[in-house]
Parts: structure tokens; C-alpha cells; sequence
């Protein structure tokens, strides 16, 4: 087990008033040793507690008051304090296994750990589950948690995990449930293996075994070039269309029977299968969007200022290995007092006029293959003489076409093949701490880039901006 590093004091913080600094290493929280950022966070809750420190190898005692609700202005370098609890399946699915040697270390890790299903949405098979860890999720309350299903047929999902496990282990999401803990679900389609007669099956058996479930996401698998798996493959359009056809019927049968659809199917089937998107109202609060399940309608309706759209943007696929995010359980403690009316703004189309003797700089958009589409449609309402680029992912390659596996590679190449004088927008969801995927960082591509947050609003923003 490590120590805690502290890695950041916010001035005048009660943890700034109690003189803890940079460097810090935390040996204790009033008498308790913290294993991670959630106990870390429970006692830091407290009014009046001790925190003893180890500084420069010379252990320290300091005193923490606190007003009710004041955060206490520190920040340590980790979610976990022990060991992450890594995942003993063996899925012919996971995309871990298709990564190219020579890339971060920690990116090779693979979590099956409840603690980082709350704190950050990875999803979790339940196969190390037990009960000393139920006990705290429900003491703690933990929730909600995510939970990779995938089949619900003991013998097939146990054969998906290559885990004997993978058979019994659904009974903790039972448990869960029955404890009042909101978990959301997910089903990683593989063709030939857990799609057909297998999905409905899943859904008939979620409807009946776990209708407490708050949702349930369809993904398409993901194959890059590195996959070694010969019975994993791509959904051909047909494939995707008939998941996108079982989905809806099912939600059919869900509305009906619990009121609300239950299961989703990803952004990237209907775009696999050439069908048009749902609206936006058809996600309800768009609970699985950083699984790409209504990301595309909830992009473009922050793109236009809808009234009433707001909520944390996507994370990068492996956001959780290097920097946790600034949203959800470690977000500040404290609402912020600023108060507005959400008022509906109608999409415009065209760019502001230019003053007399004005000019804008030309912009392109850099982004991945699936999306570029109704990229285009969106950039063209507000910037006519914008340019989006579809940057092809030959790093992973396969089926690999989504924003945030961009690599540093890749846009590398595509800048190195674009004219020089133009403003490149990079979406920020490809890039952890300013470092791509593969290890390449912004300020070593050839060109400059504007790294734009992956939100429609933001984009917008930057595409009206940069008059001259």
C-alpha cells in the first residue's frame, strides 16, 4: 500500500491554513489509514480532524479545521492508495488485449474494481466481487455502479469471460439491487457470440431478473489491427441493423411493462448501419453517454444551446488510468451560488457578419472516422468555410474510428498533409494530461492546435471566434 502524494494546495483552503504543501505524503487521517479517494474524501468531510504527514522523511502532525461544506483544498496524485484490484477474466473481446506493445504501462492495466466503477463509470464483471465488498458499498453507499453483463446465460457469459465465475457472479448484481445500489449495465455485442437469439434472451432475463436496473447500453466490439482473437470480428451493417432492431423492439416491451426503455443501443450501430439517430428525447437523461449511447444528439443540442442540456462531457476510454476527472465524487464539495434561467437558443445558420475589414482565419476540425458525418452538418450551420477532417486511425486500425482513440500519430500525419495558415481544433477527449494514446504530446505535433473541450457548446465557441 502507498502513501498518498499530495499534489496540489488550493491558497486559503483550510489544508493551505494548515500548512500542508506539495509533496506531502499522508500516513494517516485521524488515526485511520485511507485505501482510496473515497475514505480519503469521508474523513476529509469532517470538521476538525488530524492528518499526520510524512515530509522529507520526518513524520508531522497538523491540525484541520474547517468550515461546514468547505472543501479542503487539497488534492493527492491517486484514486487508490492500494492495489488496484485487476481483472482475472480472459475476454476474447477486451480492447486492453489489442493494444500494440510500446505504449504506457498503465494503460496495459486491467481493472475489474468496484471502487473505480463508482468513481469514474469503468465497468465491472463482478467476478472478484464479495461480500466484505458489498457491505461497504451499501455502508458507504456507493452507487451508482456499472456492470459489464454481456450475457446473461450462465454458460455463455462464463465462456465470454473465460472465467468460471463469469456463470455466478451476476448474483451480485442481484444483491445490489435488492440493496437499493443504481447500477447501469452493458452488453459488449460480439457477432456470432452473444448477439440473435443470446441478446433477446439477455433482455427477456433482465426484465425478469433485474428489472431494477436504472439502464442497460448495446456497444458494438471494437477490433484493431492488433487483435489476435480469429473469432472476433466487425458487425457488417446488416449485424449492426439487426442489434439496432432488436433494441427498439425490446424497449417496447420495457416501456410497457416498467415505464421507461431500459436498454440502449450505442451511437456507433446506427451509424454502422446507416440509420438515423433517435432524438434526443429518446435517451431520457442520457445516463450512458460516455459509452456513446446518445452522444451525438447531446453534442449537437449543447452545439445549438438547448435549454436545459447540461451534465459532465465524455472522458477519454482510458481517462481513468492517468487523471481522474474533475467531475463526479471528486468534484468540489460545494455548489457553486451562481444562479441562471436556461433559455432556448434557435440553431443559426451561417457565421456572424465580419466588421468592414475583418478577416477569420480558415479552421479545420480534426476529429475520428464515425462521426465526421454530422460533424460537418453542425460546422457548416455556423462556419460554411470550415473544414472537417476524418483522421483515419491506422494506429489501432480495424474497426477503430472514434475521436478519443486518436493518437498523436495519426494527427501527426494528417497535419503534416494540410496547408499551413489554418487553425486546427483538436477535441481534448483524445489527450490525458496533453499526452495522446501512444505517448506523442501536443506541443510535438508539426503544426499548432487548439485543444477544444469535446462539447458542442465549446465548439461552437471556438468556430465563431478567431477574427483577425
Amino acid at each position: 500500500m502507498s502513501l498518498p502524494a499530495v499534489v496540489a494546495v488550493n491558497p486559503g483552503s483550510p489544508a493551505a491554513r494548515a500548512g500542508l504543501v506539495p509533496g506531502d505524503q499522508i500516513v494517516s487521517m485521524d488515526g485511520q489509514v485511507p485505501r482510496d479517494v473515497i475514505e480519503y474524501q469521508l474523513l476529509a468531510d469532517q470538521d476538525a480532524f488530524e492528518i499526520e504527514l510524512r515530509r522529507g522523511g520526518v513524520e508531522v502532525s497538523v491540525q484541520i479545521e474547517r468550515d461546514a461544506g468547505e472543501p479542503l483544498g487539497m488534492q493527492v496524485d491517486s484514486a487508490l492508495f492500494d492495489r488496484v484490484r485487476t481483472c482475472d477474466n480472459h475476454c476474447a473481446f477486451c480492447f486492453i488485449h489489442q493494444l500494440p506493445k510500446g505504449m504506457r504501462k498503465s494503460l496495459y492495466v486491467r481493472d475489474d474494481d468496484y471502487r473505480l466503477s463508482f468513481l469514474y463509470g469503468n465497468f465491472t464483471t463482478l467476478t472478484r466481487f464479495n461480500e466484505l465488498d458489498l457491505e461497504r458499498v451499501i455502508d458507504e453507499g456507493l452507487s451508482p455502479l456499472w456492470v459489464s453483463i454481456h450475457a446473461t446465460d450462465p454458460e455463455v457469459r462464463a465462456s465470454m469471460l473465460r472465467n468460471r465465475r463469469g456463470a455466478t457472479s451476476l448474483r451480485w448484481l442481484r444483491a445490489l439491487l435488492d440493496n437499493g445500489v443504481s447500477v447501469h449495465g452493458q452488453v459488449v455485442v460480439c457477432p456470432g457470440v452473444n448477439d440473435g437469439a443470446v441478446l433477446e434472451s439477455t433482455f427477456a432475463d433482465i426484465m425478469d431478473l433485474y428489472p431494477e436496473l436504472t439502464s442497460v447500453a448495446c456497444v458494438p466490439l471494437g477490433v484493431s489491427r492488433w487483435n489476435v482473437e480469429a473469432s472476433m470480428r466487425a458487425h457488417s451493417p446488416a449485424e449492426a441493423s439487426a442489434v439496432v432492431d432488436a433494441v427498439e423492439d425490446w424497449q417496447g416491451y420495457f416501456k410497457d411493462a416498467l415505464g421507461h426503455p431500459m436498454v440502449f443501443a450505442s451511437d456507433e450501430f446506427y451509424l454502422q448501419a446507416g440509420r438515423d439517430l433517435p432524438p434526443l428525447s429518446h435517451y431520457g437523461e442520457v445516463a450512458q453517454h460516455e459509452n456513446g449511447v446518445g452522444l451525438v444528439r447531446l453534442f449537437e443540442a449543447r452545439f445549438f444551446g438547448m435549454a436545459g442540456v447540461d451534465g459532465p462531457r465524455p472522458g477519454g476510454f482510458f481517462s481513468s488510468v492517468d487523471a481522474a476527472p474533475a467531475s463526479g465524487y471528486r468534484a468540489p464539495r460545494t455548489q457553486s451560488e451562481t444562479s441562471g434561467v436556461a433559455v432556448a437558443i434557435r440553431p443559426r445558420c451561417g457565421a456572424p457578419a465580419l466588421l468592414e475589414g475583418e478577416t477569420r482565419t480558415p479552421v479545420s476540425v480534426l476529429t475520428g472516422e464515425y462521426a465526421s458525418g454530422l460533424l460537418e452538418s453542425l460546422v457548416a450551420s455556423v462556419r460554411p468555410d470550415a473544414q472537417v477532417i476524418a483522421v483515419p486511425n491506422r494506429y489501432f486500425g480495424g474497426n477503430i474510428a472514434v475521436a478519443g482513440l486518436l493518437t498523436g500519430a495519426d494527427i501527426a500525419r494528417v497535419l503534416s498533409e494540410s496547408p499551413p495558415g489554418r487553425r486546427f481544433l483538436l477535441p481534448d477527449v483524445c489527450l490525458s494530461s496533453g499526452v495522446f494514446l501512444d505517448g506523442i504530446s501536443v506541443a510535438e505535433l508539426p503544426r499548432p492546435v487548439e485543444v477544444v473541450a469535446t462539447d458542442g457548446a465549446a465548439l461552437r465557441r471556438a468556430l465563431l471566434g478567431g477574427a483577425e
